[in-house]
């Protein structure tokens, strides 16, 4: 076993995936079971989500974090009755706090937040008995892309300290344009291309072009309408450590415009 973890970022799609078992739940479930047979269980898992969105910084750092249902009535009642019990980590909060300190003032948040869809939805398959400490950082919806990255670098020397960084969101995330009715229909070509265009920078390691999307213009503007989902995949490539290499499993997009691609980038 190598004492260094992956890190991982997940294209989590709709919370309703938590009431499902199908192809790619079972792949993030075989994610973690790789992980651990190569590197041994997490000691905690750090969780940028798509769905806490703060101005300044905040890390859960409460014992026992919610279960937060962070989604309309519409869905059904069985989705607001999942629950992940993991411990949080009070210790880890404060590592957090600590390693981007004095730049970054961090609030330990020990009341307000817990485990919202974007992190439980994922986790509940991927690691289903709820046994690792999971604490999640927000994202400042003030700061540039460049400034999400760069927090992924100051975060990375985590990945030697027994915990695995995840990223929860979408690299297409187009909701207006979604075609509800067929999962499983083409992708639209935007949403193909950026998707691509995207897996193209990871792979051949150019974080610089993950970060400038918008470059990509008019596929771009269709693909990130708002950044919120596309940011945590920013700290996972800041937390890209040297020989890193990419995979990508899951890989499709579903509706036409939600890309459920996942990158794992660890040690060949």
């Amino acid at each position: 076993m190598t004492s260094r973890l992956p890190v991982v970022f997940f294209g989590h799609g709709s919370p309703m995936i938590a009431l499902e078992t199908n192809d790619t739940t079972a792949t993030w479930r075989a994610m973690a079971a790789e992980i651990e047979a190569a590197h041994g269980k997490p000691k905690a898992i750090l969780c940028v989500s798509a769905h806490w969105i703060t101005k300044g910084v905040g890390v859960t750092a409460m014992s026992n974090p919610r279960t937060i249902h962070d989604f309309g009535t519409s869905f059904p009642r069985a989705l607001f009755e999942v629950q992940y019990p993991a411990p949080g980590s009070p210790q880890l909060a404060a590592r957090v706090r600590d390693l981007l300190a004095p730049d970054v003032p961090v609030v330990l948040d020990e009341r307000q937040w817990g485990l919202d869809h974007g992190t439980w939805s994922v986790l509940c398959k991927a690691y289903p008995d709820a046994d690792v400490p999971v604490i999640q950082l927000s994202m400042d919806g003030t700061k540039p892309p460049q400034w999400h990255y760069e927090m992924g670098r100051r975060l990375a020397s985590l990945r030697d300290e027994g915990v695995l960084i995840v990223g929860t969101g979408n690299i297409v995330h187009n909701l207006p344009a979604m075609d509800w009715g067929d999962r499983h229909c083409a992708p639209y070509d935007w949403s193909r291309r950026f998707n691509e265009a995207i897996k193209a920078a990871i792979a051949q390691d150019r974080p610089l072009a993950a970060v400038e999307f918008e470059t990509l213009g008019e596929d771009a503007r269709r693909a990130v309408p708002t950044p919120d989902h596309y940011w945590p995949l920013l700290y996972v490539l800041g937390a890209r450590l040297p020989g890193d290499v990419a995979r990508f499993s899951p890989d499709h997009i579903e509706h036409g415009s939600l890309s459920m691609t996942s990158v794992t980038l660890a040690a060949a």
